[in-house]
């Protein structure tokens, strides 16, 4: 027992003598409890008497100096979020016609060749038309017997030789006679196949010599002087895009090719479904190289939103959100800035920040509101030696 305890207290006196020994603050903690050694740190009282007014050898801060944090910032830069868009469309010629038999019959010619390219009102194709011309030149025989019988019909009635009822008779089988004309050449005309818009002629469908019904296709007629791209963009752009605004379009068929043109019509309404808005851009086509049915991207440019870009370093969190630290005027002020977009190059943030503030990326696990601190590497890239504690 006399041994335990003596190792013991052997123990706690070599605890207390490393303890004075490597603690320099034991002998301030000692002096406070009234225990004053003959050896050691002077207690904070007899410091303070020393000249120079610092620690043992007159080394160490002033009392109360302010600790200063070195740092490191870069300066906050502007940049610019939904500035442009880009929507995938369909190109679809400026006009575009299935050209079909007005009437049926036998397929007589055919007077254009694929790929060709036609005028409003060119003939396409001929159906047989011998009855149609005999039928228009029977109506026009009558119809200038009928004209004849009229005007000497009307002499005689001038000179009161016929009754009033024979010229009204005369005057109505006029009449009929030049409305059977008109059928018959209503009918005659029929029998021609002609393109109603200026264009490129497409496959030809039907072969001279067969029998087509009334309104059997026989070719198609694109004009593609110029293409028209339907697209949608998501809602949120509703309010930015407007008829006339310019577009650029890269056909996936012609990679490197870009083309200019410009919107040509907005719906009028969102589609539930998908909330998206449809639009129309129309694409001059001069040269020819753009096809109805190609698939087309269309770029749209904006004005874009503008918010302050700072360093991914620089982003800190707290209960209340992200924020960044400031450098102001040789403290490190805190302010909120809520992340808008994260890019490889920067964060965009929303908050109280200018361009060209800057804001602290290294240094800042040490730092609390109003901390003094010492720039060593400032936005302009300038190093700056730390200041000196006198």
């Amino acid at each position: 027992m006399i041994r335990q305890v003596v190792a013991s207290l052997i123990v706690l006196v070599a605890a207390a003598a490393a303890w004075m020994f490597f603690v320099p603050s034991s002998t301030a903690t000692l002096a406070s409890y009234g225990i004053v050694l003959p050896f050691g740190t002077p207690a904070p009282e007899q410091a303070s008497q020393r000249p120079g007014g610092g620690q043992a050898g007159g080394l160490g801060r002033r009392p109360g100096a302010a600790r200063t944090t070195n740092v490191v910032t870069t300066p906050v830069t502007l940049a610019t979020i939904n500035d442009s868009l880009v929507a995938i469309g369909e190109g679809t010629a400026l006009g575009a016609v299935t050209v079909s038999s007005p009437a049926g019959g036998t397929l007589a010619e055919i007077l254009v060749r694929p790929g060709q390219t036609v005028a409003r009102g060119d003939v396409i194709a001929r159906l047989d038309a011998d009855a149609e011309n005999i039928a228009f030149d029977r109506a026009k025989l009558a119809a200038d017997d009928a004209n004849a019988t009229l005007a000497r019909t009307e002499g005689l009635a001038s000179s009161s030789l016929v009754a009033t009822t024979a010229l009204t008779a005369a005057q109505l089988a006029a009449a009929n006679a030049d409305l059977e004309l008109r059928n018959a050449e209503v009918a005659l005309s029929r029998r021609t196949i002609a393109s109603p818009i200026a264009g490129t002629v497409g496959l030809i469908k039907v072969t001279p010599g067969n029998y087509m019904a009334a309104q059997t296709a026989v070719t198609t007629v694109d004009d593609t002087s110029a293409i028209t791209v339907d697209f949608w963009i998501p809602e949120r752009y509703a309010a930015s895009v407007a008829p006339g605004m310019p577009v650029t379009v890269a056909a996936i068929a012609l990679p490197g090719r870009k083309f200019e043109g410009e919107i040509s019509a907005v719906d009028n309404r969102i589609d539930p479904a998908s909330r998206t808005l449809q639009l129309q851009a129309e694409i001059p086509n001069e040269d020819q190289m753009l096809r109805a049915g190609m698939s087309l991207s269309v770029a749209i440019s904006f004005p874009g939103e503008q918010y302050p870009a700072v360093n991914p370093l620089a982003i800190l969190w707290s209960a209340q959100g992200s924020y960044v630290w400031k450098y102001d005027a040789g403290k490190a002020t805190k302010v909120m800035a809520e992340i808008v977009q994260r890019n490889s190059d920067g964060v965009l943030v929303r908050g109280d920040l200018a361009p060209g503030d800057a804001i602290i990326t290294e240094g800042l696990l040490q730092l609390s509101e109003g901390t003094a601190v010492t720039l060593l590497d400032g936005p302009d890239g300038s190093a700056q030696e730390a200041a000196a504690t006198p």
